[in-house]
């Protein structure tokens, strides 16, 4: 089996996101101690801003058209995809910023889509985990209820768009002890906590039983 790990985490120490995805992963790898795990760090290196104009003004064009950019833009879209499409389980670790999506997520996204020839059926069934974190709370009946812009359009690109089967370990509160003017939270931040690492650890074990893609559609 292989695994790939994508984090959208702006920081290293002290991620949240990245400390969920590393149970998750930690798990995993307790039954699989020798097989491949593919990284791909968006948040502390972004891909360039120019990338998904280029690979899609160049898709647009015969190969002989296309400016040196545009070719190199979709040689790096084509190996972005590669990663996704060779790795049997994947792994999203992504926080909520400023209650949208991750300027760096959404760039890796629109990058893939360019390639959404290659992604679609060829993801679909495939196993992926999402580790979505939210400083705040923003479930029903809370004071922003409403205000979390992430989690939803990124599930609706996950499940719908590329038919992946999805599982989701969700932290919310992360704020807590951070924010003084959420002190009163503390002991449901922490109930959040240890319920959001329970979950993970779980999920880690259930990678561990599914069945390989490439074991599933193999043709001798």
């Amino acid at each position: 089996m292989s695994l790939f790990r994508l984090d959208a985490s702006i920081r290293d120490e002290g991620s949240h996101s990245r400390a969920m995805a590393d149970i998750v992963q930690a798990t995993w790898r307790e039954e699989n101690p020798d097989v491949e795990i593919v990284r791909r760090d968006i948040g502390l290196h972004p891909l360039a801003s120019t990338l998904w104009p280029l690979a899609v003004t160049g898709s647009q064009l015969p190969e002989g058209d296309r400016s040196d950019a545009q070719r190199d833009a979709a040689l790096e879209a084509a190996a972005l995809a590669d990663e996704v499409l060779n790795a049997d389980s994947l792994l999203f670790a992504i926080p909520l910023y400023n209650f949208g999506v991750s300027e760096h997520f959404k760039t890796w996204v629109d990058v893939m889509i360019t390639q959404q020839q290659r992604l679609v059926p060829a993801l679909q069934g495939r196993h992926a985990v999402a580790v979505f974190v939210r400083g705040g709370a923003y479930g029903a009946g809370t004071p922003r209820e409403g205000w979390d812009h992430s989690t939803g359009w990124i599930k609706r690109i996950l499940i719908d768009v590329w038919g992946l089967d999805l599982q989701t370990v969700e932290l919310e509160f992360t704020l807590v002890g951070v924010n003084p003017a959420l002190d009163e939270f503390k002991a449901m931040a922490e109930d959040m906590r240890v319920s959001a690492k329970r979950e993970a650890e779980e999920i880690g074990r259930h990678l561990v039983a599914v069945p390989s893609p490439t074991d599933i559609n193999h043709v001798d």
